[in-house]
């Protein structure tokens, strides 16, 4: 093989093969090279001092953004404590210090930058070519900002390299080595985003939603990094023996064919991972993405495990690491299902009831006592209906049920004697779509007066987010979002009864397409309309869109309205925030346009006073 100079870095040559990158025209094995070889393989030319540097730096900051946003939880936990008992037996003029912002510049901040989209006014509402191809959402400035720093710090120290280095094959293993080394680190944070249990989420008072948008973008930068550390093992190998030497050397090792395999899954996630095909296939994505996410750590771990130095790679505890955290997600799952749904009293089961506008009403009975706050979600299963799939749903309504007795109000306790005997009704409406929706909807509906059968709740999650604190609250929601909204209603009336929340008045407002949606929520608005004193703080406004009947848009009473058509968004706001009482919060749940329009008028209504946004959102 002949060899010539070739100017790499700072004016230093080095000895490049002219025909590094070809295979002989005969049959005959490229001979290994002696000063290319050694560059192919365990940690020959790799910087592991920098890399081991470099791994502290990305652990270090992102357990430094950890530990700040628990900081910043705590004091508003704390300030939301105080106002909440400073607030909570005092008359709704008596808040007006609350009503105040005590910090001139956080108005700002959450105008133009916590509840910002990234550009305009579009956050949530998805980006549609047709019916059938979905490309996603935008993050919001706040998580934009977060994810190109992260991405910044991982370019950099990618690329804090030996640019002067003489040898261009042993640059190329310092460069697989800070690759495959960051690729394997953030697969840690990947991991632990991923997981409905993640510690996290509880302990930061994080959505999953957010985590999950973290995950996949990290997932990317994952890819791309793997990718990175394959093609800088390429170079030197095929190098030193021709692609047919370096396609041997893979398909006769096991820690050189884990690696390949591991990165050929990876490069599958990526793709069935593009928003259009993953929207599309939503369940079949699901599946393979969970499979092949197992076969890409088994691989990496076979990888870092088999290396030909002692002890294997020093990414192998890391990996060890990351399967212990699935395993632990998965075991925190199972344990889950087994304690909610199975009890000495048997098993959970569902009642679904067929709704108009392509509803089910679905009504767990699980056999045991089960607290669920307001404003949690579960993962339901149903045997029979895609048995394998869960989805989340928001939790409408909750009910305790002591056997051989009517069930209880959530104003009445249960004694522990009660509860040994009690089951828990939980209710939930999902809308049809396709997929597990769909089918279900559609076996529901062919038994028309409703179908009792085997199911399995998993949960609930989230529920962090409180309202007891504020004065005025404001509930958005449209078509099914009410499932998130009505549980906060019951739960701050009694408060209100009982004297333990600040509230002092709560405007819901529903968007429905028809008007014969109101028999979703029925049983459940019957029972809220019966609280005591909710006429003195609770103030309904239901939007009918599409009415059929235009006599059916009449108001019953001063405290319950109908309307025709959809709400202006912006102006409604702007009157509750004239008869702002105490902090206001406004919560918004539904589909991404609404969510949008409650978000951008929010964000116009920022000045003197105190006005907090919550999104309730399962973006996918």
């Amino acid at each position: 093989m002949d060899y010539h100079p070739r100017r790499f870095a700072g004016g230093i040559e080095s000895l490049v093969p002219t025909s590094v990158l070809q295979v002989r025209s005969d049959s005959s094995e490229v001979q290994p090279n002696p000063t290319i070889a050694p560059y192919t393989t365990a940690l020959n030319g790799v910087n592991q001092t920098q890399n081991d540097l470099f791994r502290d730096l990305l652990w270090i900051s992102l357990g430094a953004v950890g530990v700040i946003i628990l900081l910043i939880r705590i004091a508003e936990l704390a300030w939301a404590k105080l106002r909440q008992v400073s607030a909570m037996s005092v008359p709704r003029e008596k808040q007006g210090y609350w009503k105040i912002s005590q910090w001139s510049w956080m108005p700002g901040m959450k105008k133009h930058m916590i509840y910002a989209p990234l550009f305009g006014k579009r956050h949530n509402r998805e980006f549609r070519f047709s019916s059938a191809i979905n490309v996603g959402t935008l993050p919001s400035r706040l998580h934009a900002t977060l994810l190109i720093l992260y991405l910044a710090s991982n370019i950099a120290y990618m690329f804090i390299l030996d640019w002067t280095q003489p040898n261009y094959f042993s640059f190329c293993a310092e460069l697989r080595g800070r690759a495959g080394t960051l690729g394997v680190v953030n697969m840690v944070p990947l991991i632990i985003m991923a997981g409905r249990n993640n510690p996290l989420i509880k302990l930061l008072q994080i959505s999953f939603d957010t985590y999950n948008l973290l995950h996949r973008w990290m997932g990317r930068i994952v890819v791309v990094e793997i990718l990175i550390h394959t093609i800088a093992w390429a170079i030197p190998s095929v190098a030193n023996s021709g692609w047919a030497g370096a396609w041997k050397s893979v398909t006769h090792s096991s820690f050189l064919g884990s690696g390949g395999l591991g990165t050929l899954a990876l490069l599958l996630i990526f793709i069935q991972a593009v928003s259009p095909l993953r929207h599309a296939f939503y369940e079949t994505f699901l599946n393979l993405h969970i499979l092949l996410a197992a076969v890409t750590i088994a691989c990496t771990w076979i990888h870092c495990a088999t290396a030909s130095i002692p002890g294997g790679l020093p990414q192998l505890s890391w990996i060890i690491t990351i399967v212990s955290l699935w395993i632990a997600d998965r075991l925190a799952r199972i344990a889950r299902l087994a304690w909610v749904n199975w009890s000495d009293k048997g098993f959970a089961d569902a009642l679904c009831e067929p709704m108009p506008g392509d509803v089910t009403r679905v009504t767990f009975r699980l056999p045991r006592y089960v607290d669920i706050k307001p404003g949690t979600h579960a993962y339901l299963r149903f045997w029979g209906v895609n048995a394998w799939e869960s989805h989340p749903f928001s939790i409408a309504w909750v009910e305790h049920e002591v056997q051989h007795s009517l069930p209880t109000s959530e104003k009445e306790p249960l004694t522990a004697m009660d509860r040994n005997s009690a089951y828990t009704l939980v209710s939930f409406l999902i809308g049809a779509q396709t997929g597990m929706t769909r089918k279900l909807f559609n076996t529901v509906r062919a038994s028309e007066q409703g179908l009792r059968m085997k199911a399995a709740l998993e949960g609930p999650y989230a529920g962090h987010h409180s309202l007891d604190s504020y004065g005025h609250a404001v509930l958005f929601a449209g078509s099914t979002g009410i499932t998130h909204q009505i549980s906060y209603i019951r739960h701050l009336l009694n408060g209100y009864n009982d004297g333990t929340v600040a509230t002092r008045r709560v405007t819901l407002v529903w968007i429905i397409r028809e008007y014969e949606s109101l028999e979703w929520v029925r049983p459940f608005m019957d029972q809220i309309l019966r609280i005591p004193n909710r006429k003195d703080i609770l103030r309904i406004q239901v939007f009918v869109t599409r009415p059929q009947n235009p006599r059916d848009i009449a108001s019953t009473s001063s405290t319950v309205k109908m309307f025709p058509g959809r709400p202006n968004v912006p102006l409604l706001l702007a009157k509750e925030v004239q008869e702002q009482t105490g902090a206001m919060v406004v919560s918004v749940c539904g589909p991404g346009a609404l969510a949008d329009d409650v978000r951008g008028a929010v964000r116009s209504v920022q000045g003197h006073t105190v006005i907090d946004f919550i999104e309730e959102s399962f973006t996918w």
